[in-house]
């Protein structure tokens, strides 16, 4: 990845981190729920909140599979509508949690290929691949309505993207692997999947950048 686009998506991605705050909006509603608040445990592990509901917070987690997940289905809708199906979700999450649309695209193409429906073997479910209990707490009440799904993986992102600094290759890698492994490792988790995850959502991310520009 050229140093000048890294650059570029870094300070897009520290806007939010510098002022210390961002409107967490809830998908499916219009509601501000304050600002990202930061701590940090006694065993060192950082944990990032989106404000409180009642019965529990929304720390982000790592993506953890239910006991008894859906069925499988791969991605399976090839038509070329589907590129530009959620393009008005898409905007409305880049604009929320100002991230750059093409990075949400990025990552929504790597995890789903633009299929709703898609559900992986780990039981991640829709559009951005959220597991169930990560959707949950990013207040995603229906997982496969396509704009809950994609407000609720941009909102992720956004946590992410807060709790690492604005480094595009610890966001991505995290939203794959699970900010925990990040901190547990320093960096890139040595996972196989995971680092071929994080080039692939980058090449895609550089894609989009180019065609945005022309």
């Amino acid at each position: 990845m050229r140093p000048s686009l890294h650059a570029s998506l870094a300070a897009l991605l520290l806007a939010v981190v510098l002022s210390g705050e961002t409107a967490a909006g809830q998908p499916g509603s219009g509601r501000l729920l304050g600002q990202i608040e930061r701590s940090v445990g006694k065993d060192g592990v950082i944990s990032i909140s989106g404000g409180k509901k009642k019965g529990g917070s929304h720390t982000a987690s790592s993506r953890t599979n239910d006991d008894a997940g859906p069925a499988i289905v791969m991605p399976s809708d090839t038509s070329a509508g589907r590129l530009t199906r959620f393009d008005e979700h898409i905007r409305e999450a880049a604009t929320l949690y100002r991230l750059p649309a093409a990075y949400i695209r990025a990552i929504l193409q790597t995890e789903s290929n633009y299929d709703p429906r898609a559900v992986s073997p780990a039981g991640a479910i829709g559009l951005m691949q959220l597991m169930p209990f990560t959707a949950e707490r990013m207040l995603v009440q229906d997982i496969y309505d396509p704009r809950q799904n994609i407000l609720g993986g941009a909102r992720y992102l956004r946590i992410l993207a807060n709790q690492f600094n604005g480094d595009i290759h610890l966001t991505t890698a995290a939203y794959n692997a699970g900010e925990h492994a990040v901190i547990r490792y320093g960096g890139i988790p040595p996972y196989e999947e995971t680092q071929g995850y994080v080039v692939k959502v980058l090449e895609n991310y550089e894609r989009y950048r180019a065609a945005e520009a022309h």
